[in-house]
């Protein structure tokens, strides 16, 4: 198969079984989305959005596309720009990976960096007042505004969902399905299309200690691509079965079990899906399957979550709270 564009690359994601990890008990399949061309699962909304939109009218060729992004929604946005030749400017914070940052500007997008953290201690809030500002200086403007267009989330619905579907086969359920939450848009759209082939299913979205997506009081948090400093619109809650809060720490966890386990070099909110898992699966029955996603490719973590002195920064100051793997050669 030849692809005419990078672009078209984007999705058909490996299905994993991570035999290794949990290698008793339930079955545990992942989805890879780190391995999309840009690296994130992020890489399907900026492709369909923009597509539909230029298909429709809604972007005009040579516009300009305006978002707010941790990174990865921005790195895919990027990249999508060079091939439909639309001008990209990407508004961030600093708790972006310096490394997602050169991305950004190799790519070619202008980069707006607030620094006025917003009263939730996040940057969320600034961040989109800044994307309003600039819609109102910039003629044509065009912001995806990713936690509240339906096509964010209908996207994952067609693709994840349907890949999920079609791998696994309707002939034995899904289980369980965990999420981390940020827009919230993988979680619901993939969450119902599976509940469309297992009725059955239990829908798990992991969020970050701090987080207030669920109405948990707002704290400091260190990692991006997982919770938010507000509720999207996305999100429906009636549709969710059960939220784990997992913090900084526990997230730099999974991410090492799942690169010692597994050799799957993974960012923060996969660590984090995986640790959520890890509690799931501790409570179902052998015979059980639980699918997850990762989200993001690790590489650009190498500051925060594969960082000794970040981990050890971000150890709960509690009894008895186990290391991390390391990440020295398995003996």
């Amino acid at each position: 198969m030849v692809s005419a564009s990078i672009i078209e690359c984007i999705g058909g994601t490996p299905l994993v079984r991570l035999r290794r990890l949990f290698s008793h008990g339930p079955q545990v399949y992942a989805k890879l989305e780190l391995l999309n061309p840009g690296g994130s699962v992020k890489d399907r909304p900026a492709r369909y959005i923009i597509e539909r939109g230029l298909r429709d009218g809604t972007i005009a060729p040579g516009a300009t596309i305006v978002e707010s992004s941790s990174g990865n929604f921005g790195i895919a946005l990027a990249m999508a720009a060079r091939i439909y030749e639309l001008d990209f400017v990407c508004v961030v914070d600093p708790r972006i990976a310096p490394l997602n940052l050169r991305i950004l500007e190799q790519l070619g997008a202008r980069v707006e960096m607030v620094q006025r953290p917003d009263p939730f201690g996040g940057y969320l809030h600034t961040r989109l007042e800044r994307v309003r500002e600039l819609l109102a200086e910039i003629p044509g403007a065009y912001w995806l505004d990713q936690y509240a267009n339906a096509l964010n989330a209908q996207c994952h619905y067609d693709g994840i969902g349907s890949e999920i579907v079609e791998a696994l086969g309707e002939e034995e359920p899904v289980d369980v399905f965990v999420a981390a939450v940020s827009t919230s848009a993988t979680l619901m759209g993939a969450a119902r299309r599976l509940r469309d082939a297992y009725p059955g299913i239990r829908i798990v979205a992991v969020d970050a200690q701090g987080s207030v997506i669920f109405g948990g009081p707002p704290s400091r948090r260190s990692l991006p691509g997982i919770g938010s400093s507000r509720t999207p619109e996305l999100l429906c809650e009636s549709e969710i079965d059960e939220v784990i809060y997992v913090d900084d720490f526990d997230s730099a966890r999974g991410c090492r079990e799942l690169l010692r386990g597994e050799g799957i070099l993974a960012g923060g909110s996969s660590g984090a899906a995986i640790a959520a898992v890890q509690q799931v699966v501790a409570s179902l029955p052998a015979s059980a399957r639980v699918v997850t996603v990762l989200p993001d490719r690790g590489e650009r973590y190498m500051d925060l979550v594969y960082d000794d002195a970040w981990v050890e920064a971000h150890r709960p100051e509690v009894p008895d709270v186990p290391p991390v793997p390391a990440l020295t050669p398995i003996p």
